[in-house]
Order: structure tokens, then sequence, then C-alpha cells
């Protein structure tokens, strides 16, 4: 039994940091109904790298797993009503929708909490619901740049690189699902439900709690180097170096340490906390200059014998043969009725009495939609009727 069992959960969401909350929700058991066109929502079209898969693509099938599929037209009024009588069932009603869309097909707060005054209303955005940027695409990368983090590392002279994931929208994911979370609780405590609102720019700020702070409290500035640096508000060396075969990754290991596992006795005359940030530069250039001297493998054996915190850089090939990733069970493998045998990456967190779980893979367009209304009460030939009308799509 998941610790969600018995909650419903309505996800009007598309794109990525709407359905990974909603899909969080449903995978500690919550019933997740996915609200979306009767033609699909936008990811089930546009597949990322490329991977269409045979009727779901491996995007949307990552972030839909757990839900049932109602596909409805809401711009119709019969449509829209079949969602009002779902939200006034329902627990958590989500959405990510562009400012003013929710409004003009009747599923803002307002209306919904009318519908179900217990529910919890969860409202995401790019940039918030109100102030100067309340037109502006709220997309994961251009949040990335906003945010500052990009002049956080790097080599300054060099272009800003992004992150190698998408960072904002599984942030803002998460601060949609503990939001959501924290609203059922203070419902369970209260009987009271609320708004949540959640937006990628303040996600994003809150995320860099500790840069930010010592940019705002400590008055250090952001400042990038001469040499590239993982993060300018930490001691070097922090960052990927070169081998004589790959990469290596140093986390700001002991000077004094490292002086000895390199073979660089200059190292050993600094002061780790205060050299390691005013001699940034010239530490780095000192270890990039060593390191190409022997294999990654050979190094990060003498980095374990003097217990300096080193690592492999990994490609997505090394990530899911690695043992500790095998032995932690960090992906899932389960069989969906058209992808047939699948493994995805699966859940952050683990609970020893009400274990997170895959109940069902992603689903097709409208496939629980028959199943759906007639849990809401709507007669079978209504429900063919509205399907003949376009007002919704149904699976078979």
């Amino acid at each position: 039994m998941g610790v969600l069992d018995g909650y419903r959960v309505v996800d009007l969401s598309i794109a990525m940091a709407g359905p990974l909350a909603a899909m969080r929700l449903g995978d500690l058991g919550a019933d997740v109904v996915k609200v979306e066109p009767v033609a699909g929502e936008w990811q089930r079209h546009a597949p990322a790298g490329g991977a269409t898969g045979n009727r779901v693509n491996a995007s949307f099938l990552s972030l839909n797993r757990n839900k049932r599929s109602l596909a409805v037209n809401l711009k119709s009024d019969a449509g829209r009503e079949i969602v009002h009588r779902l939200a006034a069932t329902a627990d958590v009603f989500l959405q990510n929708y562009r400012p003013g869309v929710a409004e003009r097909l009747g599923m803002d707060y307002d209306t919904i909490s009318a519908l179900n005054p217990a529910i919890v209303y969860v409202s995401m955005s790019g940039y918030g619901e109100s102030g100067p940027y309340l037109s502006r695409p709220g997309q994961d990368l251009l949040l990335q740049a906003m945010s500052g983090a990009m002049l956080s590392t790097g080599r300054d002279g060099d272009p800003p690189a992004p992150a190698g994931t998408y960072a904002i929208d599984a942030i803002t994911a998460y601060s949609a699902f503990e939001g959501a979370l924290a609203a059922l609780l203070h419902r369970e405590r209260t009987g009271e439900g609320q708004r949540v609102s959640v937006n990628m720019l303040d996600a994003a700020i809150a995320v860099q709690m500790q840069e930010l702070s010592v940019f705002t409290v400590g008055k250090v500035p952001q400042r990038r180097g001469t040499e590239p640096h993982g993060h300018t508000y930490i001691r070097a060396p922090y960052g990927v170096f070169a081998t004589k075969d790959g990469y290596l990754a140093l986390g700001m290991p002991r000077l004094d340490g490292l002086a000895v596992a390199l073979d660089l006795p200059e190292l050993a005359a600094m002061d780790g906390d205060a050299d390691g940030h005013t001699r940034r530069d010239e530490i780095t250039a000192l270890v990039a200059r060593r390191l190409p001297e022997r294999t990654t493998a050979e190094w990060l054996e003498i980095c374990a014998r003097h217990d300096l915190w080193a690592g492999p850089v990994y490609g997505y090939a090394d990530l899911v043969a690695d043992p500790q990733v095998k032995h932690n069970g960090s992906f899932v493998t389960y069989d969906h009725p058209t992808e047939g045998t699948v493994t995805t990456p699966g859940f952050p967190y683990g609970l020893s009495a009400s274990p997170p779980g895959v109940r069902m893979g992603a689903p097709l367009v409208g496939e629980h939609t028959r199943e759906l209304l007639d849990e809401l009460g709507y007669p079978a030939e209504r429900t063919a009727e509205l399907v003949a009308e376009g007002v919704l799509a149904c699976e078979g």
C-alpha cells in the first residue's frame, strides 16, 4: 500500500516539471489522472533525443508512469463539465498553464476550490503569477541562464555552459511535489484546502541557498578565474581534469595530502582554506599539468590510498553498469503494453512502511477515458456520444 493510496490527483500539466511532480505523487500510491487534449499532451509529440518509441516515446514514458489518461477537449462545455466533476472527487489539482489559460478554461483556483473547498491546488509557472515577467516563456535553459548559476563554473572569458540535465525543471518539480505534500498534511490537521504556488525562478534561487548567501551575506563576488573551475565559491582544486586516458573529478582534496599523492611539494606549503581561494588558478594549473601522467584508474587508486575526494567521470553507459547503481536498484524495469520491457530511473527516496512502486506504465492517449467517466457516473451511451462529438478520445 502506498502512502498516498486513496488520494486522487488531477494532473493538467505538460512538458517536464508538472508531469514529474504528479508522477512522484503517483509513485507514492495516488490515483493520478492525466487530463490531456484529445490529440495527446505536447510531450507525446516532442520526443527528447529523437527516441520515438512504438506508440509512447521515451520522454513521455519517463514522466507519466502510474497515471491514467483522460483525453478531453477542455474548450467544450461538456469537456469542462467532465473535469469539474473529476476535480470534485480529487485531493490535488495540478496545472502549469501559461498565464490566463486556466481562467479561460475554467480550471483556475477560484473555480476549482468553489467546487471542492478541500482541494490542494498546485499552480506552476515560469516567473510567478504576476509581475513584469508574466508573459516570458518558462523554459529550463532560459531559467538556468537567468539564475546566475552558469557564472559559478568554468573559466573567465569562456561562454557560460548549461547543466547536463534539465536542472530547473527538476528542481521546480520537486518544489511542487514538496508543496503538495505539505498542503495535504495541513489539510489532514485542519481540513482546509489551499493554493500552492510554485515558479521556476524562485525554485532556481532557493536551491542556491549557499552560493547566494555567500554573495548577499558574505559580500564575496562571483568571480571566474583564468583556469577552468567547478564552482567559484569552492576552493581549488575543484573540477574535472584530464588524465592519461580520460578524466578525473577532484572535489576540494586536502592540499597536504594532494601534495604527497601527486608529488607536488609546493602544495604542502599552502593553506587550503585561504590559498585554495586566493591562489585558485595557480593550484588548478599545477594539478592539471600533473594528472595527464597517469591513467584515471591509477589516480583513483592513489587518491583512495591518501583519503582524497576523487571520482570517475561517467557517461550514461558507465552509469547504468555501475555496481553501486545496480545494488541500489536506481533503475526500475517493467513491462509496458506497447513499448515492451522498459528500464527507466526509479525513485529518489525509500520508505520502509509504504515504498514507492510502479503500478502501471505511461498511458496511451485516452486509455482510461471510458473507465474514468464510468466512475464519474456517465452512462456508456453518453460517453459514446461525447467521443463521436470529439469532446473525448478513447483508446480502443
